[in-house]
This record gives C-alpha cells, structure tokens and sequence, in this order.
C-alpha cells in the first residue's frame, strides 16, 4: 500500500512537472464519459433499491391507526412526505442527468450565469408558500392535540424514570392529589402526599388502562433525564421533561382484542416506549397499554386499591406528622394570648 501512494505521489509530481514546463497537453479519456453514464446507472439503481426497500417495508414503518387523531396526524404527514418526496426526485433526477449531460468534454465551455432575478422569485416564493400552509397545518393540529381536553376525559398522570415508566390514575373524586418529589422514596416513588386528602385514593398501576372511544388525557413528567412517550399506534409522541409538566390528550377507536383479530397476532399489545435515548437501560422502557370496552374500563377501575391502602405504613406516618403539626399549631395558638396578657 506504501508503495502503490509513493508511485501514484510520483505520478502526479510528473504530471504537474510537465505543465508547469508547458510540455503537457490536458487530454480528456475515457474515465470522464464512465463516470458520466455511471451517474445514471447510480441514479437508475439507487432509485429501485430505495422503491423496493420503501415497499418492503412500509407496514413496519406504519402500524395500524388506533385513535381519532391519529388520523389526521397521518393525513398531515403523508401530505408533507409527498410533496418533499416530488420536489426530492425531481432535483435528484436533475442532478444526475445535468452531471451526464454537461460531463467535460474537448472544447466545452461553461456558460456563466451569475444572476437571474425571475428564478430567485420563484424559487423562493413557491417554497415559502407550501412550507407556511404546511406550518400552519400542523400548528393547527397541535394546538388541538395539546389543549384542554374535553370535561369528561380520562385524566392519568406518567412519569419517566431512569429506566421505566410509573403510572398514576385518580380515585373515585377524579381529582389527582397533590405530589412532593422530596418525598420520593423506594416506597412512594411517586412523591405522593398524603396529607392532601384529594390524594388519597389515587392509585398506582403496572400498566396503562384506557377505555375506547373516550377522550384520554396524559400529564406528562420526568423524575431525572429527558423521556418521550411514544404510543405509535395512537401516533402519541411527547417529551417528558424534568421540571416541566407536559400533556397530550387522544382518544382510542380499537380495543387490544380488536387489533389482535385485525393483525392475526394473538400476542399484540400496545406499547408505550422511550424514543429518546436516556442512558444504559433506555431499551428497557417499555410499557403495555390495554384498551378496553368501557364497561370493561369501569370493571378493571373498580378493582383497584389506592396507594394509601396498599401502603398504610406511609399513610400512618403522615397521619402521626399532621398530628403532630396539629399539636404544635395548637400550642402556638395557646402561647400567644398568654404572652399577650403578661405584657
């Protein structure tokens, strides 16, 4: 290999010297006119192999739809990807072609061409046209996504934790209680506050419950790094992100039995995953989902038992701290007008 650079180094040295010298004539061979037809070959081939891979692979890519939003959020992709796919093959297709068509060639000179003011309209307005109709489409279905969601919406809170994720539901008031993550510990990895009565009878779960056909709202936190809840099959994607809550609201249209008969895969289930790479065991973050009938949803609701009940050791200890708060305000509350009479 040393040998093959010194020679080709000393070839080149040659070739230099004999111009500098004036006693070389610049000839065109054949390896210009085979690069030029090898940039279509490369167009031709390439092209095929990117249309069969797309083909073979688009159902991977593109799981079934399984909410109402879902809908539009792919209608506003797919609108997107064709018009940039159009624009993409035609200026490829240009490019190559251009490269074989204007290869160097004996006694071809290059046109200059410095300044065009109609072209520079075009193609600037044309484009600032599509991209604010396609800004606004999209803001427009964000806004939706991420605004308030409807009264009577399903509220479920998760948050993102190196490496998993935790699920909390409201009670029967439908109200989530109050939460401290100074009181984060192995047992209440939430941060929950007990003496938040509205907090008492929220409840944990090892997976996420949703019922069909009724709106669905997530809030959205992170205990330590940068997550993302993705749901693909409900096209559901935000960021968890520490010290700022965020939500998103969709509402499922296919129960977990339904889309296993759809897929013919008896096995299927919804998962929530991390696609933000968040350290070592970030392939780890998975969750199921399950959507049930509503009549279902009401039955699995009913069987849960709130934190405090499965924990009465944490909820013994924050009785004892407000009792001893109670006591202590009392005192106070006793001391003061005594004070108040000495003087």
């Amino acid at each position: 290999m040393l040998l093959l650079v010194v020679f080709g180094l000393l070839f080149r040295l040659q070739i230099l010297t004999s111009i500098f010298s004036g006693s070389s004539a610049r000839e065109f061979g054949m390896s210009n006119r085979v690069n030029a037809v090898l940039m279509i070959v490369f167009m031709v081939v390439g092209g095929a192999a990117f249309a069969w891979s797309f083909g073979d692979n688009f159902n991977k890519m593109n799981p079934p739809i399984a909410s109402v939003h879902g809908l539009a959020t792919e209608r506003m992709f797919w609108t997107t990807m064709i018009i940039i796919g159009i624009v993409f093959v035609l200026t490829q297709v240009a490019l190559f072609y251009y490269s074989y068509k204007y290869q160097q060639k004996e006694g071809r000179r290059a046109y200059f061409f410095p300044h065009n003011n109609k072209i520079e309209i075009i193609w600037t307005v044309i484009p600032a046209i599509v991209m604010a109709g396609l800004v606004f489409a999209g803001w427009k279905e964000w806004t939706r996504i991420t605004g308030p969601a409807p009264k009577d919406s399903v509220v479920l809170e998760v948050m993102g934790k190196q490496f998993n994720w935790l699920v909390r539901y409201p009670g029967r008031d439908l109200k989530l209680g109050v939460v401290n993550y100074r009181l984060i510990d192995a047992t209440n990895e939430f941060g929950f506050d007990l003496t938040d009565k509205t907090g008492l009878d929220d409840f944990v779960a090892g997976e996420i419950h949703v019922p069909k056909g009724h709106p669905v709202l997530l809030k959205i936190r992170s205990r330590d790094v940068l997550h993302a809840v993705y749901m693909p099959h409900f096209r559901v994607q935000m960021y968890a992100v520490p010290g700022m809550p965020t939500k998103f609201w969709f509402t499922p249209t296919k129960t977990t039995d339904e889309m296993r008969a759809e897929l013919g895969n008896p096995k299927f289930n919804y998962e929530l995953a991390c696609n933000q790479i968040c350290g070592r065991g970030h392939f780890a973050m998975k969750l199921n989902i399950v959507v049930d009938e509503p009549d279902d949803y009401v039955a699995w609701f009913g069987q849960q038992k709130s934190f405090s009940e499965q924990n009465p050791d944490v909820l013994a200890s924050f009785k004892q701290k407000e009792e001893k708060l109670v006591v202590k305000e009392a005192a106070a509350a006793v001391t003061v007008p005594a004070a108040n009479a000495s003087l």
